[in-house]
C-alpha cells in the first residue's frame, strides 16, 4: 500500500474536521542581515530558534537556502520532527502578494523582484508557506500575542532607519487592492518637505525616522550647535547614530538631541491622528528600535498631540497608544500566526 504524503493526511484530517488548532507552527523573519525563525505553539509561545545570515548578495537560490536551513535548525532545537509543524508563516521587507507567496518587490533584499518565495520553500519544507510584509507581520503579532491583544482594529507604527506600518481592521490585515495598504511611512505630512529616501518630499519617515533624526542632528552640529555627539560623530557618514546613542544622549538632558527628538515626536503625533481620522481604530501601537530605546520620551508626546488634533475627541483609554511588547519576535511571531489563522480559515 502507497505511503500517503503529508498533504494528503492534511486534507483527510480537514474534511474530517478532526483539526482546527494546529499545534506547531514555523515563523520566520527575513531581513536584509539575518534571519531568524523559530517553532511557536498555538498560544503564541517560542519553543525553539535558530538564525544565520541572510547572505543576500549571493543571491535568490542562497538566501532561500539558507532560510530552509534555518527552519529545520528551529525545529530541531525544539526536539520536533518537520512532520509535526503544519504551516511555516514569514515576514519579509517589501512588497508581498499574500495569496501568491510572491515577494513582489524588496530592496533590502539585494532588489528581489517577484520571487516566488512561498511556492520555492514549500517545496525544500513539503509545508504550507504563507509570505506577509515584515511589518505587516509584526502588527498581526502585536494584535495576536502582544500588547494589543484582545483588539480587533488596530494601526502599528514601526520608527527606524524608515517608518513601517501595519493595519487591522476586524481583526484582518488591510493589505490593499494592489499589495500596497498601509505603506504610511510614506504619507505626505509637509508639503516641500525634506526629501525621502523614496525620491518624494515631505513623507513622515523623512522628518521623523532615525534617518532624518541623524539628518537632522549633523545638520545642526554642522552650523555650531554643541552636543554631547559633537566629537563622537563623522560628519561625513551615515548610519551612525543608533537609538543607543540618542537614549545616552537623551539621559545627558543633550538640549540639542532632545529638541530634534521632541520635534519628530510632534511630527508623528500629527501624522498619527491623521491616520486614526481616516481608520478609526481601537489602539496604536508603536514599536522599533527607536521606540524600545526612547519610547518613555516620545510616546507622550505623540499621543498628546495625537489627541489634540483628532477629529472626534477620544479619551485616552478608548484609544490607547501602546509600546509593542514583542521586540525582536514580533514578526516571526505575527507570520507564524498568520499562518496559523489561514490554516484553521481553510478548514472551515
Amino acid at each position: 500500500m502507497a505511503k500517503k504524503s503529508k498533504k494528503q493526511d492534511r486534507q483527510e484530517s480537514s474534511e474530517q474536521q478532526e483539526w482546527v488548532r494546529p499545534a506547531f507552527m514555523l515563523g520566520i523573519d527575513l531581513g536584509g542581515t539575518k534571519i531568524l525563525a523559530a517553532v511557536v505553539d498555538h498560544e503564541g509561545r517560542v519553543i525553539g530558534s535558530a538564525k544565520r545570515k541572510t547572505h543576500a548578495v549571493r543571491g535568490v537560490d542562497e538566501v532561500i537556502d539558507r532560510i530552509a536551513r534555518t527552519a529545520r535548525d528551529a525545529v530541531a532545537d525544539a526536539h520536533l520532527e518537520m512532520s509535526q509543524i503544519w504551516a511555516v508563516g514569514i515576514g519579509a521587507p517589501g512588497v508581498a502578494d499574500y495569496s501568491a507567496g510572491v515577494i513582489e518587490f524588496a530592496p533590502n533584499l539585494d532588489n528581489w523582484v517577484n520571487i516566488a518565495l512561498g511556492p520555492r520553500l514549500q517545496t525544500l519544507l513539503d509545508l504550507p508557506v504563507f509570505v506577509e510584509n515584515d511589518v505587516n507581520a509584526g502588527t498581526y503579532g502585536e494584535a495576536a500575542v502582544g500588547v494589543a491583544r484582545g483588539y480587533r482594529s488596530v494601526v502599528g507604527v514601526f520608527p527606524g532607519t524608515g517608518i513601517g506600518g501595519g493595519i487591522i481592521i476586524d481583526g484582518r490585515l488591510l493589505r490593499g487592492a494592489h499589495n500596497a495598504g498601509a505603506e504610511i511611512g510614506h504619507m505626505v505630512v509637509m508639503i516641500d518637505g525634506p526629501q525621502c529616501g523614496c525620491g518624494r518630499r515631505g513623507c513622515i519617515e523623512a522628518l521623523a525616522s532615525r534617518t532624518a533624526i541623524e539628518r537632522d542632528i549633523i545638520g545642526e552640529i554642522r552650523a555650531g550647535r554643541s552636543s554631547v555627539l559633537s566629537d563622537r560623530v563623522d560628519l561625513d557618514a551615515t548610519g551612525q547614530i543608533t537609538s543607543g546613542v540618542l537614549k545616552s544622549a537623551l539621559d545627558q538632558k543633550d538640549s540639542l538631541v532632545t529638541d530634534i527628538l521632541e520635534r519628530a515626536a510632534y511630527h508623528l503625533g500629527i501624522f498619527t491622528a491623521s491616520v486614526v481620522n481616516a481608520i478609526d481604530p481601537e489602539c496604536i501601537v508603536y514599536g522599533g528600535g527607536l521606540i524600545e530605546a526612547c519610547g518613555d520620551h516620545l510616546l507622550p508626546i505623540i499621543s498628546d498631540t495625537m489627541y489634540r488634533f483628532l477629529i472626534r475627541p477620544v479619551e485616552p483609554d478608548k484609544l490607547p497608544v501602546l509600546p509593542a511588547a514583542l521586540g525582536d519576535n514580533a514578526v516571526l511571531l505575527g507570520a507564524a500566526m498568520l499562518a496559523r489563522a489561514s490554516l484553521n480559515e481553510a478548514a472551515r
